[in-house]
């Protein structure tokens, strides 16, 4: 597909990741419909100020069309509502962003199976697992029928990254549970819609700068580098542009179904690309920590 032929939906648009994806989508001249559940009128449990109309105007600011629709994807109701009025409106899907996510404050990480909320636990894969299902249910048949199609799971961490270098587990039990499922979709879904010509695979950012992060440490993108004084890994992080721009040269890529059910990070697809992040760099996080821990392991040695 073209770029700028593109009908998107970035299901969990609101901020981080979704927000950055959006935008850069319009900068190829897409259409895209931003989801989540805040809006001007109304703000989701999260609590957090940015709004899916927000992100539409940055959209269109870019160069696209920004629709936003709000839209709870854990309501299997309300996203099938949003799928026809794609249909209606454009008669087509080119590509589906499915990131959902919400389970920041359900993650427990200092507790274990047997320690952790029950009901929190629960909830989050809720969020963060059932959500991309109910979407990607009623979503797949609009790209089945032309024939092609892309869909991105976002996530943390490509499976070589969580077995190599976390040694397979990123800390929490509901946690890992949800990322690494989030996997295992783009893969089953790769391989029942292989025969379909549609393309799914997993995608995750490295270190992001997304707004709560920021917040987290005091900093803005502004002087964001200061950041590195709380966590020297903060100065190998990356916007939300840069997933972003991931995103829109998969989506053009003519080979992409040759792609499709693997799980790849940012910093590699930009090799292969060629894209930068707003500043011109490009951010490699996994590269980074591998040489990181290498280097951890051999002091250790040393020693």
């Amino acid at each position: 597909m073209r770029p700028t032929d593109t009908t998107a939906l970035v299901a969990g648009g609101t901020r981080g990741a979704g927000r950055g994806i959006a935008t850069e989508l319009g900068a190829t001249g897409a259409t895209v419909y931003v989801t989540g559940r805040t809006t001007r009128e109304s703000r989701s449990d999260l609590d957090r100020p940015e709004t899916i109309e927000d992100t539409a105007e940055l959209v269109t600011k870019a160069g696209g069309t920004g629709i936003p629709v709000r839209c709870d994807h854990s309501e299997p109701e309300q996203v099938r509502a949003l799928i026809e009025r794609i249909g209606a409106d454009h008669g087509r899907l080119d590509l589906l962003v499915n990131d959902v996510w919400g389970g920041d404050a359900l993650t427990e990480w200092d507790s274990r199976l047997w320690e952790h909320d029950l009901g929190n636990g629960l909830k989050l894969l809720h969020r963060a697992v059932d959500t991309h299902i109910i979407t990607s249910h009623f979503a797949l048949p609009l790209m089945i029928r032309r024939g092609r199609g892309l869909v991105v799971e976002i996530t943390d961490g490509t499976e070589r990254f969580v077995d190599e270098m976390l040694d397979g587990y990123r800390g929490a039990f509901f946690y890992d549970l949800a990322k690494q499922s989030v996997i295992r979709l783009a893969r089953n879904q790769a391989a029942e819609l292989r025969p379909h010509g549609v393309a799914a695979l997993a995608l995750t950012p490295g270190f992001l700068r997304s707004e709560a992060m920021l917040e987290l440490f005091g900093i803005t993108e502004a002087n964001w580098r200061d950041g590195a004084a709380k966590d020297p890994h903060f100065a190998q992080s990356e916007t939300p542009a840069y997933i972003g721009r991931a995103v829109a040269a998969l989506a053009a890529d003519p080979d992409i179904m040759a792609k499709s059910g693997g799980s790849y990070d940012t910093g590699e697809l930009a090799k292969e690309y060629g894209f930068t992040d707003v500043n011109g760099t490009q951010p490699d996080f996994a590269a980074y920590y591998r040489d990181f821990l290498a280097a951890s392991k051999g002091d250790a040695e040393d020693s």
